[in-house]
């Protein structure tokens, strides 16, 4: 009898480790892929669209406000539009697919804290300078092992990525500072010849008034694949740490290379202008 009783209590608590219920959040832009999914209006006048979702087991639930943004606020003029979804979710890879209907999302896992919507095609969809497909976990876990490979990097005589961070950007920030949010523009400038990167050019919110700062950059490519952009300063140290996701999306990291979580508003995306 006692065999039993512990065999059934191990059960039960397999169970409930493996229903533990996550939840993530993000604003993301409206492209089409995702209204689809949604059943929103191809048509509607959307700025942009704020996701709680929720895992549990093989379940999911998603509210989501979308709107028109209301002018300095993180809402909505007149509250936006509200709805919910809830159905089956499964593990596709390294991907999972949320089910409604006949439509279909896919998510790639980036790690227990991130995820990012993916197009028809498997790449990471393309953000704008407002906002990301990035979606962050509300109650993140420290050093969150990420097992991305990212694809190989050509060289072009410049290529420039944009995006709004929340403002935790190691160094950036002087402690202390009041700070919502962070605008990002760099350039990364290359020698084609030789496929090398040259110099960076970083414009925001830190340096507006400098007119943008200046430095060199590195590509860093490690043994299981990932690829960073290093961005040193005039003396040559870090200043800025980006994983290459996709070739249209870059992530800050932190100093150990773990992947910055954003919050409801913005995550640590950075998105290539084309």
């Amino acid at each position: 009898m006692k065999i039993i009783t512990v065999s059934f209590s191990l059960f039960i608590f397999i169970s409930c480790a493996q229903s533990k219920e996550i939840n993530f959040t993000a604003s993301t832009p409206a492209d089409h892929v995702v209204r689809t999914f949604l059943g929103i209006s191809l048509t509607d006048s959307i700025d942009f669209i704020r996701w709680n979702l929720s895992l549990n087991g093989d379940q999911y639930s998603l509210q989501c406000n979308y709107g028109i943004g209301k002018n300095n606020t993180n809402g909505f003029i007149n509250g936006g539009e509200k709805l919910s979804l809830s159905g089956k979710f499964k593990k596709e890879n390294n991907n999972y697919l949320l089910i409604n209907g006949r439509q279909a999302l896919k998510l790639a896992i980036l790690n227990t804290n991130l995820l990012h919507i993916l197009n028809t095609d498997n790449s990471m969809l393309k953000g704008n300078g407002g906002w990301s497909y990035a979606l962050n976990n509300m109650a993140p876990s420290a050093n969150a092992p990420t097992t991305i490979v990212s694809p190989k990097t050509v060289i072009k005589d410049s290529m420039s990525f944009e995006g709004r961070t929340p403002c935790g950007v190691p160094g950036i920030i002087a402690p202390g500072k009041e700070c919502y949010k962070l605008k990002w523009y760099i350039v990364f400038y290359g020698d084609t010849q030789k496929n090398e990167p040259t110099t960076y050019k970083v414009f925001g919110t830190t340096w507006r008034v400098e007119g943008g700062r200046k430095g060199n950059w590195k590509i860093i490519t490690k043994e299981d694949g990932k690829i960073f952009y290093q961005l040193n300063d005039e003396k040559g140290n870090l200043l800025i740490n980006l994983l290459k996701l996709d070739n249209g999306v870059l992530i800050f990291t932190d100093a150990k290379e773990n992947l910055l979580v954003g919050d409801l508003d913005f995550s640590y995306t950075l998105n290539k202008r084309f």
